[in-house]
């Protein structure tokens, strides 16, 4: 027995003979197919529900700050949105260096 096969030969090996009903013939005729889009519905916008605002953390700090080497100096009050009171004092005083040359902190306390 030779060991190779045709294809028609794999075929009928591994599908079967096919049956005479079964052999599908390529239509000869080519009808219109109508074009079909698909749209989003339309739907009305549900009424937004407003979500309970969750209690921040918030710390105030105190800096007094000036332009003047040991003249006059302004209390400035910085409230920042963390736990962290290193955190709040860094981002006070980052805030404070953009329109004053002298910063110092006073006092970091929780709200």
């Amino acid at each position: 027995m030779s060991s190779e096969l045709t294809e028609e030969e794999m075929r009928r090996a591994l599908f079967g003979t096919p049956q005479p009903g079964e052999q599908i013939s390529a239509p000869l005729v080519n009808e219109p197919v109508e074009e079909v889009v698909f749209a989003k519905p339309v739907v009305a916008p549900a009424a937004k529900k407003k979500v309970a605002k969750a209690f921040t953390p918030r710390l105030r700090v105190t800096l007094r700050v000036g332009n003047e080497f040991e003249g006059k100096m302004t209390e400035l009050i910085h409230e920042a949105d963390t736990l962290s009171s290193l955190l709040a004092e860094q981002d006070a005083v980052k805030a404070a260096k953009k329109k004053y040359k002298y910063v110092e902190v006073l006092s970091v306390k929780s709200m």
